[in-house]
């Protein structure tokens, strides 16, 4: 093939051509292809482009009406727009330049913009471009930048992950795994920051410290963890039950106001802990009392004040002779008393 260069000639082999521009058709002026770069014939999978029609296997979407090589001729140095059935993906770019003497059309083509989509879709490497090419480059560098985002991510979701597990960590009594007096308090005052009533109930265990004296505290620490189950087995996923002190736990019933209800649920607790429970050969005797007081007995409530009436009436039920339960009496009742 002979190409004019400043009005003499210049001789440019096939194959410098395609390593040049991998993607090239040549067009004789018959709108036959009589050259191919090596990219565009592996994207073909086979089939011999040399002396086919080029219209048949491309078309010109943009500019419209590009049907013939006078029109490719016209718009030499324009950007064309082309796809072909054979090949899937975005198409393709490309810019035409007349060939000396008339002897037909240089087409230089590319991927324009949908070089990622083609690379992933047609497998192509570096070999497929030429050189000089920063499609690769660009690639190199939007791969490197996927690599570091999605290694960002994990980052961000194992920090997400360990800053969740510490506030949760936070938030647990670790004897018990039950919610601590921290926990607790946040939860007292989104409760009344809801304005849904609720009943609250401070409970302490009888002749814990008998236990522990004769026993030994790994006999303790086995109660507390009983006891922790039975109050989780006895209350609802949306009940706190927390523990505030060595042997006294708190619980927030959310929802659930009506005292006859809430003194049936402390009914079962007291009657469950006063089971004995298995520790070795030993049998761990224990009971438990526990105070009472509701959310709708307020106007407006407030935490302290009813964490205060609710360790009252704990400690009337202890008075009153243990396993028992106290309920702390609004304003109303002490009033007909």
């Amino acid at each position: 093939m002979v190409m004019r260069r400043h009005g003499g000639p210049a001789c440019l082999a096939p194959e410098a051509l395609g390593l040049l521009m991998p993607l090239h058709l040549l067009i004789g002026s018959d709108s036959r292809i009589i050259g191919c770069g090596p990219t565009l014939r592996r994207l073909f999978l086979g089939r011999d482009l040399l002396g086919q029609a080029f219209f048949e296997h491309f078309a010109v979407r943009r500019p419209s009406g590009l049907h013939d090589m006078a029109a490719l001729h016209d718009r030499a140095g324009v950007k064309l727009y082309l796809a072909s059935p054979h090949l899937p993906g975005p198409g393709l770019r490309g810019i035409a330049v007349p060939l000396a003497a008339g002897q037909g059309v240089l087409l230089n083509l590319s991927f324009g913009i949908g070089v990622i989509e083609a690379v992933r879709d047609l497998q192509l490497s570096d070999a497929d471009f030429a050189a000089t090419d920063l499609a690769m480059e660009l690639l190199y560098v939007v791969e490197a930048k996927s690599a570091v985002t999605e290694e960002l991510r994990g980052l961000t979701l194992r920090l997400q992950g360990a800053k969740t597990q510490a506030e949760e960590q936070a938030l647990t009594d670790t004897l018990t795994g039950l919610r601590n007096r921290r926990a607790l308090d946040l939860a007292l005052q989104t409760a009344i920051d809801g304005a849904s009533p609720f009943g609250l109930m401070h409970l302490d265990l009888d002749f814990f410290k008998a236990v522990n004296d004769t026993l030994g505290h790994a006999a303790g620490d086995h109660v507390l963890r009983m006891v922790a189950g039975v109050l989780v087995e006895e209350t609802r996923r949306s009940d706190v039950v927390a523990r505030v002190g060595g042997d006294e736990f708190v619980i927030l019933l959310n929802g659930t106001a009506d005292p006859i209800r809430l003194e049936q649920i402390a009914g079962r607790i007291i009657q469950r802990l006063s089971e004995p429970i298995a520790f070795g050969a030993h049998r761990c005797r224990i009971a438990a009392s526990v105070g009472l007081t509701v959310s709708t007995f307020y106007t407006p409530p407030v935490a302290a004040i009813m964490l205060e009436d609710a360790d009252r009436a704990l400690y009337a039920a202890k008075h009153a002779g243990r396993a028992c339960l106290r309920r702390h009496a609004p304003p109303s009742d002490l009033a007909r008393m």
